[in-house]
């Protein structure tokens, strides 16, 4: 049952009932994503087949509707997603954190709606993060109250989400100079989404810019960014490396089946037979060894997030620091250990597929470009250092992590 602090309950969900749900949604995504990637195709009837099946509401307790899903099973059914359409399954990081959000909050009138709304399927958007060397500490957009409303005004980046979604989550600065997040309605006047998303990885996520011009907000859907939920970053960063994790899935699935398919091999190869050269098996088992480890290292992570919950809702307290300071050492190691899997699959599989394997017609350049975009949003060069000040000094980690003047949601 939920507390009476929060909406947040201990996690009921079986794996298989969630596999059964999903797994099916998973396999017809994943056969339309090659297409969908050489032409930029926009997934939404994707992102609408997920909703349909409530893939926004795992976390929700099922005594208010939901399915009662962990933390863990929730990031590894998105790296599932995943590996059948990463762009897909990023599409639903700002949402699944918007939610988490709502589920920590107190229980009251205006947030009984937002829980009915999202298991309506009603669908949350980003918009955090600013252009141009803008951080949270300068950030440009304003949140501005008038009478019993508020207008938001401002533009954004990084809007991840933005095309597939009901409402935006708007990051802004109000009067007096403090954050907050402002939900506003994707179709309302002074709403300007715009596809200008130019990176070479993850180019059907919407990702692109977003502009407010004076867009009203209700008093309901305005909340003061410090009361946002304490693992927000562990959260956005753990959704990122469940993506990252999928790659590196899928890498292995789809170098299996080009080498199951390859019919000619080198003179100086060991067989024959691609498929029974043991060098060429080798490069398929050590990516095979990398996302076992990217799977471990998310589940490591993610548990400690888990713990996070289960001591709010035994406790009704916010999560004590030590249990933050294990989740960012966990979830910043993760991050180090899945990075480099994904990279390194999607660049050494191509050493046991030949010529044949840059075609185009297989699409697995994509994994590349996807992983290696993901990887490039939080910068994972600092996080060795951090971790080993925290392992030799004792220095916490996570003001140097998580500060809010330095960064967002798409940094």
């Amino acid at each position: 049952m939920t507390t009476a602090e929060s909406y947040l309950a201990s996690s009921t969900a079986d794996d298989r009932e969630l596999t059964d749900r999903f797994g099916p949604i998973f396999d017809e995504i994943a056969r339309g994503n090659p297409e969908r990637e050489k032409n930029r195709e926009f997934p939404h009837d994707q992102v609408r087949a997920l909703n349909d099946a409530g893939f926004g509401t795992l976390r929700i307790p099922v005594a208010l509707g939901g399915f009662g899903a962990s933390l863990e099973q929730t990031f590894a059914l998105l790296a599932d997603l995943a590996a059948a359409d990463p762009n897909v399954a990023h599409i639903w990081r700002n949402h699944l954190a918007f939610v988490e959000d709502r589920l920590n909050a107190a229980p009251s009138p205006g947030n009984d709606v937002w829980i009915k709304r999202f298991l309506s399927g009603e669908f949350v958007g980003g918009g955090w993060t600013e252009a141009n060397g803008v951080t949270l500490a300068n950030i440009v957009t304003t949140v501005t109250p008038e009478g019993d409303h508020w207008f938001v005004t401002g533009a954004k980046y990084y809007a991840t989400g933005s095309l597939y979604a009901d409402w935006l989550d708007v990051l802004g600065k109000s009067d007096d100079g403090s954050l907050l997040t402002a939900l506003v309605r994707a179709d309302q006047d002074g709403v300007a989404l715009v596809d200008d998303w130019r990176g070479f990885g993850q180019r059907t996520t919407a990702s692109g810019s977003a502009r407010y011009d004076a867009v009203r907000a209700e008093a309901g859907d305005v909340f003061p960014a410090a009361e946002r939920f304490s693992y927000q970053s562990h959260f956005y960063q753990t959704a990122m490396l469940s993506v990252l994790t999928g790659i590196t899935k899928a890498i292995v699935r789809d170098g299996t089946r080009a080498l199951q398919d390859r019919r000619r091999n080198y003179p100086h190869g060991l067989s024959e037979t691609p498929a029974q050269d043991a060098q060429l098996l080798a490069v398929i088992g050590e990516a095979s060894a990398l996302a076992f480890g990217a799977e471990a290292a998310l589940a490591r992570a993610t548990g400690t997030l888990d713990r996070i919950v289960s001591g709010r809702v035994a406790n009704g307290a916010a999560a004590p620091r030590d249990r933050l300071v294990t989740a960012e050492v966990a979830v910043s190691s993760a991050q180090l250990v899945i990075i480099d899997a994904a990279l390194r699959a999607a660049t050494g599989v191509f050493d046991a597929l030949g010529a044949s394997g840059v075609s185009e017609d297989l699409g697995l350049d994509r994994h590349w470009r996807n992983a290696r975009t993901l990887a490039s949003h939080n910068p994972r060069v600092y996080k060795a250092r951090i971790l080993g000040d925290w392992v030799v000094n004792g220095k916490d980690p996570v003001p140097d992590l998580v500060g809010g003047a330095r960064g967002g949601q798409g940094d």
